[in-house]
């Protein structure tokens, strides 16, 4: 086999066949196909595209072009849930704990945050000595103890992604779907999950800017995962403002276990019940989603899920006190308000515009090296609907420096619409995509 010879085919619309896939992806991660090659098969794909099938042979080769995590001595069906990211998305943070509690073993690798998109591991090291770096046998220990760990991923997983993606960055071929789809499910895969639940995020604060753009790449990870027969579920949720109130690392840690105790926002509260209790499902743990829901809101009450959440916290090296007194996690120094200059209605809020001010803070980083102020971001005190009055308050401003706070306040010119109408209720969860 020549690589040639594949991006000839590639470029004039044809398809690869599964062994040209495995040489590629093999000749790739040990370095005998050079990145100006696979770049210019990367363009290739870009405007060609992929079949199904091309697309399910690629994420089982970057799967299998590294280490894969052995699952099968965990009791149950495992299964593991990815966001494709967004402003104030602690989502995996509520339902990991959550879903725990009820009784489906949650065994989750975490990455961290770029740019707004905040990472999980790094909302977990607000809890003080959590450590997110654990021996294979650590982390498989403690879900057979406790049910739940989140760690960080591990340094050999799916190295062939980690090479292409970051290729994909410099030679404008990120948003080809079939290699985003293949990216996001080689990982799942590699993790060793039965089934895979997808929150595919779309609105001015996703990657995924169109209803379109959402459900295409959905339905392309749906049917990778039916192919390599993994269940998968995506849900198609909404990112054009912030979920919840809170921007921030130790801001979203605090609203997590708020919502944890039954106590969180709406817009949260119905986005984790809804994923969490469609993970029931797929773990066989009840029949339908109603049934789900009813446990998932019955452990919320009986402060269960906050107790599972502070028993991971503990045995992952932090204090569990920390979670029952949220005042013993980071705070920033300074504390600012934004007020609303007139009476209406909070027509739209720039998610975006919430999430690049939140960077400038200090709470998320633009290079994977950066490190990130665990107590700085946002809380906002309206949200779209809503209405506000000349005076009150629309967003307070948690900042450790007058001119990091002086920068945000710049970046979050306009990104409060106030209109003296609303046009209706935009829905949170826009399709609910199955094989």
């Amino acid at each position: 086999m020549r690589m040639v010879d594949m991006i000839a085919k590639k470029r004039d619309g044809g398809e690869l066949t599964t062994e040209e896939i495995q040489f590629l992806v093999t000749g790739y991660t040990d370095g005998s196909i050079p990145d100006y090659q696979m770049s210019a098969w990367a363009m290739a794909v870009f405007f060609r595209g992929m079949t199904a099938r091309e697309t399910g042979d690629l994420t089982l080769a970057m799967a299998g072009s590294g280490e894969q995590l052995d699952l099968s001595s965990l009791q149950g069906i495992k299964v593991d849930k990815h966001s494709t990211g967004g402003v104030g998305d602690k989502t995996t943070l509520v339902v990991a704990p959550l879903v725990a509690a009820a009784g489906i073993p949650v065994a989750k690798m975490s990455g961290r945050g770029l740019g707004y998109s905040g990472g999980t591991i790094d909302k977990l090291e607000s809890f003080a000595g959590f450590e997110v770096e654990r021996t294979r046998e650590q982390f498989l220990q403690q879900v057979r103890d406790i049910g739940v760990s989140v760690i960080g991923q591990s340094g050999n997983l799916t190295p062939a992604d980690k090479k292409l993606y970051a290729l994909r960055d410099v030679t404008a071929t990120v948003e080809a779907v079939p290699l985003i789809a293949s990216s996001i499910m080689s990982k799942k895969i590699a993790a060793g999950a039965d089934a895979i639940l997808l929150d595919v995020k779309v609105g001015k604060g996703a990657f995924m800017k169109s209803i379109e753009e959402a459900e295409t790449l959905a339905n392309a990870m749906v049917a990778i995962g039916s192919q390599v027969g993994r269940k998968t579920v995506a849900v198609i949720s909404d990112m054009n403002q912030p979920l919840g109130f809170a921007v921030g690392n130790a801001l979203e840690v605090k609203e997590a276990v708020e919502t944890l105790a039954g106590r969180g926002p709406r817009d949260l509260t119905e986005l984790v019940l809804s994923i969490g209790s469609r993970m029931l499902v797929m773990g066989g743990l009840v029949g339908d989603v109603e049934e789900g829901r009813k446990k998932l809101e019955d452990l919320m009450a009986s402060g269960k899920a906050v107790d599972k959440l502070a028993e991971m916290v503990e045995a992952q090296g932090g204090n569990k006190q920390d979670v029952y007194d949220l005042s013993r996690l980071p705070q920033a120094k300074i504390i600012h308000t934004v007020t609303a200059e007139q009476d209406g209605f909070v027509s739209a809020i720039d998610a975006e515009a919430i999430g690049h001010a939140s960077v400038v803070l200090g709470a998320g980083r633009l290079t994977k090296e950066m490190p990130i102020d665990l107590a700085v971001g946002l809380v906002l005190h309206k949200k779209r609907g809503d209405q506000v009055k000349a005076g009150e308050v629309l967003v307070t401003i948690h900042a450790n420096e007058d001119q990091l706070l002086k920068n945000a306040l710049k970046e979050m010119e306009g990104a409060f619409q106030i209109s003296t109408a609303i046009d209706g209720e935009q829905p949170l969860i826009y399709k609910i995509i199955e094989a």
